[in-house]
């Protein structure tokens, strides 16, 4: 059952990612730092967070819960999302 739940977050994941192609390559709005001068690093990846937290809303709010699959299914989302977020701090290192 866990590899359908991963599955589940990669699919998401993966449709996602191209849906907000043109938004995601825009140039960080961050006023009052570095970052608002230059392009945001990987702004895919900041995307597939975004997605990720909307999605985890959508499924808690739901008026059912899926079969059954809508805890396993939050505890995925909020999974990708830590990995997602890691990978990003170790790209600052």
């Amino acid at each position: 059952m866990p590899r359908f739940f991963v599955s589940c977050v990669a699919a998401l994941f993966l449709a996602a990612v191209p849906a907000h192609r043109a938004h995601a390559q825009a140039p960080a709005r961050v006023q009052g730092t570095a970052r608002a001068t230059r392009k945001e690093q990987h702004p895919r990846i900041h995307a597939a967070i975004r997605e990720l937290q909307a999605a985890k809303v959508e499924l808690q709010k739901a008026p059912h819960d899926f079969g059954g699959h809508r805890v396993d299914a939050v505890q995925a989302v909020d999974k990708a999302i830590e990995q997602l977020r890691l990978a990003l701090q170790y790209d600052k290192k």
